[in-house]
């Protein structure tokens, strides 16, 4: 029986970084937010909170903090996965012990496996993992793309539970969710693409504009589930220029400063990311407005 971690939005959530390291304090803040504004889940130092460049001392802090914080109110879900099988498997048991509820596995990057390669690597990581895992496909990223063939073999691991989706291909998509049917959890890892994906048997989305827009983006789903599909079409669109501001940059660029702006961080990144560019930041402010965001 499929094990279902979450339904409905989960944020991907940025990591509050100083010059000294990572802002604890306003990290708190921002999950404490997160969750009384109703997001069903948070993703802990994915690719949104920047953990290619936190160094491992951080990466497990950051997630074991977000674990402490959130108490059990909605599922932690932490970023371990790398394109070294091994230290992915060390931040896997780590995130296992401090109580994590689930784990994202981005797709090995740059080494650009074949689909033997992904599978196997998604194996082991999975067989290390006492809780539940969760594929990432993000190929625009990582250089490698997992097809809807070796999800269906994946599928078939007792710890092996969903994919977040970021192909941008809804053909793919499309072909991904005949192949798998219930079998894992189908989550969108574009935010412009929430509503079609749920239509073709999402569970939800994991996502960058609920940094901003838990509430909405949390309601854009459970509207569509509860079969309110107008609605949720409604919000879809009515986002989408706020939702192509936010990655007019490559992410989380943008999603920095739009935290930031609301308070809840610094505009700080590690290089080689750096501040959005001041014309972007502009129209992202003031799509910010519109929303009453700022």
């Amino acid at each position: 029986m499929k094990n279902t971690v979450f339904t409905g939005a989960a944020t991907a959530i940025v990591t509050p970084l100083t010059k000294d390291g990572i802002d604890y304090e306003q990290f708190g803040r921002l999950i404490e937010w997160q969750i009384s504004e109703g997001i069903a889940a948070i993703v802990a130092v994915g690719t949104t909170g920047e953990g290619s460049t936190l160094t491992d001392e951080e990466h497990k802090e950051a997630i074991k903090f977000c674990v402490e914080k959130a108490a059990g109110r909605v599922p932690v879900i932490a970023g371990t996965g790398s394109n070294d099988t091994a230290y992915a498997i060390e931040l896997t048991k780590f995130s296992c012990e401090v109580g994590a509820d689930a784990m994202l596995l981005v797709t090995p990057y740059y080494n650009k496996a074949t689909q033997k390669g992904l599978i196997e690597s998604f194996k082991a990581i999975a067989d290390a993992s006492t809780k539940p895992c969760i594929l990432y496909n993000v190929p625009s990223r990582t250089g490698c793309n997992l097809l809807p063939e070796s999800v269906l073999i994946l599928a078939e691991h007792p710890n092996i539970v969903g994919i977040k989706e970021a192909c941008g291909d809804i053909s793919q998509v499309a072909k991904l969710c005949a192949l798998v049917g219930d079998k894992i959890d189908v989550y969108s890892g574009n935010d412009d693409q929430i509503v079609p994906i749920l239509s073709l048997g999402g569970s939800g989305v994991i996502s960058v504009l609920s940094n901003i827009m838990p509430a909405a983006t949390q309601k854009m789903c459970t509207d569509y589930i509860s079969g309110n599909v107008e609605a949720a079409r409604k919000a879809q669109l009515e986002l989408l220029p706020l939702i192509n501001s936010l990655f007019c940059e490559v992410n989380p660029i943008p999603v920095k400063a739009a935290v930031a702006a609301m308070g809840y961080c610094e505009n700080c990144l590690r290089l080689p990311l750096t501040p959005m560019e001041p014309e972007h930041e502009e129209k992202l402010l003031a799509l910010m407005k519109e929303q009453n965001l700022i």
